[in-house]
């Protein structure tokens, strides 16, 4: 997201149009708001870790921490969004199914009162399969990283 022209292009989505974008909701939505969107290439989204999580309860008392798995799942959906964005699927009934995970690492805690940084990219966009590589960092440090892959389907039929 370096490149200055494509800076230009970026576009910020609010909660309502997250929401849009992705079928999760409370407690499972895990991004807040996008700062920038370039389609087709990458996102820069954002999650404010708050102590009423209810994940906090229980992880850990007295030292809480967003578990692990639950920073890639907020990394996976912005890769969601920005999935979703660039193939003009917002409110089509379409989802975004987390397939693999490749490489994640884990560099420090996130603790309650932070903004976590989500930032996603493109590896490889096939009709409906995608790849993505994501970094989470709060006050520009490292939290997290992995590679992801993600498929685009129709919901299942009820």
């Amino acid at each position: 997201m370096n490149d200055t022209s494509a800076s230009a292009a970026a576009t910020q989505l609010d909660i309502r149009r997250v929401m849009a974008a992705l079928p999760h909701r409370y407690p499972m939505l895990l991004v807040d708001r996008v700062e920038s969107i370039v389609p087709d290439q990458s996102i820069r989204a954002i999650k404010a870790v708050t102590i009423n999580e209810q994940f906090f309860q229980g992880h850990f008392p007295g030292r809480p921490i967003m578990p692990g798995v639950l920073i890639v799942e907020a990394l996976a959906q912005a890769a969601g969004v920005l999935a979703v964005e660039s193939l003009g699927l917002a409110n089509s009934g379409k989802l975004v199914y987390f397939m693999a995970i490749d490489g994640a690492k884990f560099r420090q805690p996130v603790e309650p009162g932070v903004l976590l940084r989500l930032d996603v990219e493109f590896v490889q966009k096939r009709a409906s399969v995608c790849k993505f590589a994501g970094r989470a960092s709060v006050d520009g440090k490292l939290a997290a990283e992995a590679n992801f892959t993600a498929m685009i389907a129709d919901p299942p039929s009820v």
